[in-house]
């Protein structure tokens, strides 16, 4: 605000609040310097929620005490945060392998959001429910068959062993043991088969993942899937 709108934001405030009116020409004069030194960044209003006019009358409205610049600028403050906790940075436009013109563009458009001249940017999420699938992720993970790349899969192998024993044994059409929780070591369905870590004293010190999970539960989810056909014969 300049010194202008400082002055029509204390004669608001005067017309609500009389105390604060100043009848001295220099106690005007300070009251004003005052105010524009501590308010000199705080906008009169934005396009998109903030006005310092009704910052200052909620104050007068709820607080028994003297309105003063800190009761309107702690509401612009507490203003810009709220906005740049609802912001995630968009990808800019500009060339990325321009730093520096990709960083000026993040930063202008946080200030343009931190000052309420520009809406924060909302995360888009990939689906918004089982009902609410995007129908071009839907699309394409049909076309694909999975959201990893069959290249990736094959690269992650090594890292995830259980994954991979799961993925070639249903690909060969045996059938999923871990869909089935293990009896023997009470791996819940959907998680790997753990193995126990045995100390010197014959104590258990810890359980690692197995890549094939337990003959058990090998057996458990075959018995399960035999059910359905020895009740057709």
């Amino acid at each position: 605000m300049d010194r202008r709108e400082i002055a029509a934001l204390l004669a608001y405030i005067g017309r609500l609040d009389p105390r604060t009116i100043r009848t001295d020409k220099g106690e005007a004069r300070d009251q004003l310097a005052q105010w524009h030194e501590l308010l000199g960044d705080v906008p009169t209003a934005t396009p998109h929620g903030w006005d310092a006019s009704v910052a200052a009358r909620r104050h007068i409205r709820t607080s028994p005490y003297q309105i003063l610049p800190a009761d309107v600028a702690r509401p612009w403050e507490s203003y810009r945060r709220d906005r740049l906790a609802r912001h995630s940075d968009p990808t800019p436009s500009v060339d990325p392998d321009d730093q520096a013109a990709w960083t000026a563009e993040l930063v202008g458009t946080r200030r343009a959001v931190a000052a309420g001249t520009a809406q924060p940017a909302q995360a888009r999420a990939i689906t918004s429910g089982r009902d609410g699938i995007d129908p071009r992720l839907e699309a394409r993970l049909r076309e694909i068959g999975s959201c990893i790349p069959s290249a990736a899969r094959a690269v992650l192998a090594p890292y995830r062993p259980a994954r991979a024993a799961r993925e070639a044994a249903i690909a060969q059409g045996q059938p999923d043991a871990l869909s089935v929780r293990c009896e023997w070591c009470k791996a819940q369905p959907g998680e790997p088969c753990r193995r126990r870590r045995i100390g010197p004293d014959d104590g258990v010190r810890g359980t690692i993942p197995r890549a094939a999970p337990h003959p058990g539960r090998l057996d458990l989810v075959a018995a399960q899937q035999a059910q359905p056909t020895e009740r057709v014969q």
